[in-house]
């Protein structure tokens, strides 16, 4: 690897080269000397901008949630919500790495902040509460994240072979006696793991949820 040219390197250029090798790697592979080899430096160098690895996943995660746009103006405020929803949803499928890295330091960083400013800002105008509009920023958030979270993965794992071969052998062991239900339902199960379609089914019934409750 060519090293960096003298005086170019900066903590963008850093996270710039970090988030590259975790979408190629993995978080579980990145390591901060991976870096500095990707950049053509020694590891020390990169302390000048960032103090260890959890210092340096937050300004990645900074960098990626500052892609996220703010809420849509002049809408009523379920669409609001469902297009803040979305949009993380696509982001974190567009960057995997970005739903570990909200799921170990969610309360981290500006932009993070920056973007629960946005949501809140919409629950309070709509006239939530600010224990309510708490409580329905966090239930919205840990959906969108557990549910992107689980199509990532089963995305990952449908695309392996053997995932499929395991998953194959799974269900073809199961009795009918003692799951006849999970047989019965076996290829409707297989067409809601993930996708846009299911992903929306699951924000629309928190939102007609959250209707009932502001109309009361």
């Amino acid at each position: 690897m060519a090293r960096t040219p003298r005086n170019t390197l900066s903590s963008d250029l850093v996270v710039r080269t970090a988030l590259e090798l975790m979408e190629a790697k993995g978080a579980d592979g990145f390591s901060l000397r991976g870096v500095a080899g990707e950049l053509g430096v020694g590891p020390m160098a990169l302390y000048t901008y960032f103090r260890n690895k959890d210092d340096l996943y937050d300004a990645i995660r900074d960098h990626l949630m500052g892609l996220m746009p703010p809420p849509p103006e002049g809408l009523p405020w379920p669409d609001q919500v469902r297009s803040v929803c979305r949009d993380l949803r696509v982001l974190m499928l567009q960057h995997p790495c970005l739903a570990q890295l909200l799921a170990s330091r969610p309360l981290s960083g500006h932009e993070t902040a920056r973007v629960a400013e946005g949501l809140l800002s919409v629950l309070r105008s709509a006239g939530f509460e600010p224990e309510i509009a708490a409580r329905t920023h966090t239930t919205l958030f840990t959906y969108v994240l557990g549910a992107t979270t689980w199509e990532i993965q089963m995305a990952a794992e449908q695309s392996d072979p053997d995932s499929l071969r395991r998953l194959r052998a799974s269900m073809e062991s199961l009795s009918s006696r003692d799951f006849p239900t999970v047989i019965e339902l076996a290829p409707e199960l297989a067409r809601t793991t993930g996708g846009e379609t299911q992903f929306d089914y699951g924000l629309d019934l928190l939102l007609a949820g959250l209707t009932v409750r502001t109309a009361s």
